[in-house]
């Protein structure tokens, strides 16, 4: 990766009138506020169908987009929707928070009408869509069946033959819900029609996007109710032991993510046919894959299913370079980044280096007073990515009110930081200079928002993935003030 920079903001994040961010108008004009900015990165979060909690790490697909990203004013312009009908409610009471009971009560109904007005139009590409994503038809039958029996997770679905995938119990209600099938295949065709569209506009202002992907998917999903083999459970499809971290920096009993974990065993007699499907869905969408919790993949905490805490988890063997070498060489002309936050260990350190990947650097975690860190800029390699912070992490305002004294005054003298400079522009110059190959910054960062512009708390479960961005924001003053920095430290797109 050539020396660059980029800006993390989540799609959910953009501006507009319908409740949270989409495809449509905002997405393009994010995309001219980055070429302006001399940015040739947009890096954003998983965008798959979330569930319960809105997590974008926890989806319903590891393949399937979010239904709440279709622009609805692109609809209006399709002739799927009218003017009148996007229009005619609320779509939330705070335009800078995400209210997620509201959009899932007045969202599909829309989206429903819409699907039933292009049912015959658009059956011949929807077809061909199919036949080029075949992820979309388990993905479009569970969801129908999910629906059927009250959104229940699959694992307490009351007809067991379905529950456990048994081809005749899928041939009968593919049947019975064809309807619903059509409909959840459909938003699929319509949000990869518009992400294909969005991704063709930000290629020619010389920005790629940067995707996430995470390390798991969640329990309740297509992906591990159609392919239970290939998963730690039991003879009733339920876990035997689920993801998750050991205590650390966030949280005194860990996090308990509730992910079934691999049967990696399994999935290397196959050659690893599952990794390599879910990253060629994932490159469909990026063009550069951030592989979350890459450590997992060196050892992961397995915690016994039912447990209350992360506290009685284990490590166990991971795949290390078993599973890295094969999507190297498979994905030959992709690129990827390691997330490698955590406690570092001489393995995770070794399989790093053994995959040739660039691994994190985060500023907001390296001046600890107490003890030297190598997320201080003068310890970098060039094959790094330098971040202000991640989604997880407080804006960099919100950490300078809550950082240690003594942190603060390690972060002043090492920076030279200044109250003529800003505090946020003073830490964004630091990574911006540094040898890193990347840097990028949280949007909320460039504009010195704090506490209040947070993505997420890790461990905390309500309140998260809500923020949005204000048009009114991205000023062509801030673009040029970013592009000059970009400039002057060498990032400039060639």
């Amino acid at each position: 990766m050539e020396r660059s920079c980029g800006i993390l903001l989540p799609i959910s994040s953009l501006p507009s009138p319908y409740g949270i961010g989409t495809l449509g108008r905002a997405a393009m004009d994010f995309v001219d506020f980055l070429h302006r900015a001399g940015q040739r990165w947009w890096q954003i979060l998983p965008v798959g169908h979330t569930g319960y909690g809105d997590s974008p790490y926890q989806c319903m697909s590891a393949y399937a987009g979010n239904p709440y990203f279709i622009d609805l004013d692109l609809l209006v312009s399709d002739g799927l929707l009218t003017r009148d009908e996007i229009g005619a409610r609320p779509w939330g009471a705070d335009e800078g928070r995400v209210d997620y009971g509201l959009l899932y009560e007045r969202r599909y109904p829309l989206l429903e009408k819409a699907a039933a007005r292009g049912r015959t139009r658009d059956a011949e590409a929807v077809a061909a869509f199919v036949r080029d994503n075949p992820w979309v038809e388990d993905y479009a039958l569970f969801m129908a069946v999910k629906r059927h029996f009250g959104m229940l997770s699959w694992t307490r679905w009351p007809d067991e033959d379905i529950r456990l995938h048994k081809p005749e119990a899928t041939a009968r209600y593919r049947d019975l819900l064809s309807g619903d099938v059509w409909f959840f295949t459909y938003l699929q065709y319509l949000f990869f029609r518009q992400w294909d569209a969005l991704r063709d506009y930000a290629r020619s202002k010389g920005v790629g996007i940067i995707g996430d992907l995470p390390i798991y998917v969640a329990l309740d999903s297509a992906d591990v109710w159609s392919s239970p083999e290939d998963f730690q459970l039991d003879e009733d499809n339920l876990p035997t032991a689920v993801a998750g971290v050991p205590p650390d920096y966030f949280s005194e009993n860990g996090q308990l993510w509730g992910n079934p974990l691999y049967d990696y065993d399994r999935m290397e007699r196959d050659g690893f046919g599952w990794w390599i499907r879910r990253i060629g869905g994932a490159q469909k969408l990026y063009d550069v894959i951030r592989i979350d919790h890459f450590r997992g993949f060196e050892k992961y905490w397995a915690v016994p299913y039912g447990a209350a805490t992360a506290k009685d988890g284990r490590w166990v063997e991971g795949p290390g370079m078993k599973l890295v070498g094969v999507l190297k060489n498979w994905f030959a002309g992709l690129s990827f980044i390691a997330e490698d936050l955590g406690t570092p260990t001489p393995e995770l350190k070794q399989l790093l280096k053994d995959s040739g990947f660039p691994g994190m650097k985060v500023l907001e975690f390296a001046f600890d007073s107490k003890e030297e860190s190598d997320f201080l800029p003068h310890t970098y390699e060039a094959n790094c990515v330098c971040y202000t912070g991640t989604h997880d992490n407080a804006p960099l305002m919100a950490w300078r009110k809550d950082a240690a004294a003594e942190d603060l005054a390690k972060a002043k003298e090492y920076l030279g930081l200044s109250a003529a400079e800003g505090f946020h522009w003073g830490m964004i110059r630091g990574g911006m200079g540094s040898v890193a190959d990347l840097f990028v910054a949280q949007m909320q960062d460039y504009l010195g928002l704090g506490a209040e512009a947070r993505m997420n708390v890790p461990s905390v479960p309500d309140g998260n993935w809500q923020w949005r961005l204000a048009k009114k924001q991205l000023t062509p003053r801030l673009a040029d003030r970013i592009a000059r920095m970009t400039e002057l430290y060498g990032r400039k797109p060639r």
